[in-house]
């Protein structure tokens, strides 16, 4: 399928359309993005790129590392990773604090922020060097060496992460955190800064489509199992208390962060990845959930 008129034709439709919500003003440095920028970028199974926008300008990856954090950890540990952290979805926004209380401390799934905090505590204790480790997998899948922590974002997320910091320690608390609370935070915060641009997400993402396998075929981080089960939380959980509606709505495996962007994997097929940073109250990006619902309507691509 070309893939690069329904594309152009959904974008410029879009742009057309009032652009509703706002940024992620609680996080200072993201509250100077430019509300107005809009990129796509596709990168199917024969790794064709079509794009369209500001689709190779940087923004903030937030919360979608979460889906790289949790694959090395299951990629080493798997399934016994699953006495730290749970698959269910939450049902609760992303920093909720008292299902965690209710649940003894143990994180409902992998992309709340308690669940990705144990991650990162998970990767501290595999890995001498985790922040080496994250940026190498995600300049490897991308095939590109431009990809980098945005210090300022992460000094930025810290200076106001206290809800955070509850949770860190609450989990401590109940013995879930290993490592020094600030330690494990400043690895949460650094891995949540890095930029990326659409097309570089979508590459990266094609390990999920490619069932483990990275987009030209050269290196394996998932088993098939494994790339299946981390597609199915992605369905469920990749969107906070907004996952149900996601799949309703588009139905492919995703995820989202509150710098706007979004990825979606068709696997077997694409890896697709929109930014808008505007963001509706649930914390997604408003103008590339509207895109993605158009597409997979357009082109009937779906899991479903």
């Amino acid at each position: 399928m070309d893939y690069g008129e329904t594309i152009e034709r959904i974008y410029q439709q879009l742009l057309l359309e009032k652009n509703y919500g706002q940024v992620a003003g609680y996080i200072p440095e993201l509250a100077t993005v430019d509300s107005e920028k809009f990129g796509v970028c596709l990168i199917d199974r024969r790794n064709h790129c079509y794009s369209a926008g500001d689709w190779q300008e940087q923004f903030s990856i937030q919360s979608i590392i979460k889906v790289v954090t949790l694959s090395l950890a299951y990629q080493k540990l798997d399934a016994q990773l699953w006495q730290r952290v749970g698959v269910e979805p939450s049902g609760t926004p992303f920093n909720n604090l008292s299902r965690l209380e209710h649940d003894y401390g143990i994180p409902r799934n992998p992309f709340s922020n308690a669940g990705a905090i144990v991650v990162c505590d998970v990767l501290m204790e595999l890995f001498s060097d985790p922040r080496e480790v994250v940026i190498t997998m995600l300049r490897t899948l991308a095939a590109d060496e431009d990809i980098h922590f945005t210090r300022a974002i992460a000094e930025s997320e810290k200076s106001e992460g206290y809800r955070n910091m509850a949770l860190a320690y609450f989990m401590k608390s109940m013995g879930n955190i290993k490592h020094e609370v600030e330690d494990v935070l400043d690895f949460y915060f650094d891995v949540c800064s890095i930029a990326v641009n659409c097309e570089q997400l979508a590459r990266i993402f094609m390990y999920l489509a490619k069932h483990g396998r990275s987009a030209d075929d050269r290196h394996s981080y998932l088993s098939r199992g494994q790339a299946k089960r981390i597609n199915a939380i992605m369905l469920t959980c990749g969107f906070y208390d907004e996952a149900g509606d996601f799949a309703f709505r588009v139905g492919l495996p995703g995820k989202s962060g509150v710098g706007g962007g979004i990825v979606a994997v068709m696997p077997g097929e694409f890896s697709l990845s929109v930014w808008s940073p505007r963001l509706n109250e649930k914390g997604n990006s408003y103008r590339g959930l509207r895109f993605l619902e158009h597409f997979t309507d357009a082109t009937e691509q779906t899991i479903f």
